[in-house]
């Protein structure tokens, strides 16, 4: 059984210290709650060519650029499923097609190649992706712990927190532990306001008086050129 949802909206980012998020979450109180997910830690599997095509193109700030990844909530166990997306950025707009699958037929899929075991719109999205960039393969594992919050005015404004964010380039399981090299310094945060429409007023007000400004940050552009300034030659990407 697989289901599958679509999102259009912006998606802006800001680097939060300690006390700036503590800020935030008290304007927050009443009028947001934490989501059905809560706080969570977040598995993702990126994938890419065997040239990282994919996040070289995205790191150029193109107009339109796109992310295909498997992700998870938590540590999947035998029978969980997992969200297959295809993340797509036109113009300052997000639009993101999920999938969702259990794990071990999401994860046969990428490893053997063979087609997605449902058909839909989306999954025809994720299939011709595929075979665009045909040597796609697993290039990078990211996890980081979220707060996710929905607005309690009806809606679609929505506020995350992601902490302790972390990448590897091994052990591409959703069912493994949680490490690898850190992202941020000790004490950051990275919020990510996500609306269809505008911001709300006591939003914007908190930001302002709170001196928080917006930032470009890929998690995954991040990883990558933290690699790059790494030396990978001794086997950093492939081991």
């Amino acid at each position: 059984m697989a289901y599958q949802t679509t999102f259009e909206r912006y998606e802006i980012k800001y680097p939060l210290t300690a006390q700036q998020k503590e800020q935030l979450l008290r304007a927050m109180r009443g009028r947001m709650q934490l989501d059905q997910f809560g706080r969570s830690t977040i598995r993702n599997i990126y994938y890419d060519t065997d040239t990282f095509r994919l996040i070289r193109r995205s790191l150029e700030k193109p107009t339109y650029k796109e992310k295909l990844r498997i992700r998870s909530y938590r540590q999947v166990r035998p029978g969980d499923q997992v969200f297959v997306e295809l993340k797509k950025k036109f113009q300052s707009i997000v639009y993101k097609r999920r999938l969702v699958l259990p794990e071990a037929q999401a994860m046969d899929s990428f490893r053997t190649g063979n087609a997605l075991p449902v058909q839909s719109q989306i999954a025809n999205e994720i299939e011709y992706f595929r075979a665009y960039y045909h040597t796609l393969r697993p290039a990078v594992f990211l996890s980081y712990e979220r707060e996710a919050f929905y607005a309690l005015d009806g809606s679609d404004f929505r506020v995350t927190f992601d902490e302790n964010i972390r990448y590897r380039c091994r052990d591409f399981s959703l069912g493994s532990a949680v490490y690898g090299t850190p992202l941020l310094t000790g004490g950051q945060t990275l919020m990510e306001i996500k609306t269809s429409g505008g911001m709300p007023l006591w939003m914007t007000h908190a930001l302002t008086e709170n001196s928080i400004f917006h930032t470009s940050f890929s998690k995954y552009g991040a990883a990558y050129q933290h690699m790059l300034d790494t030396d990978f030659s001794g086997g950093l990407l492939y081991a």
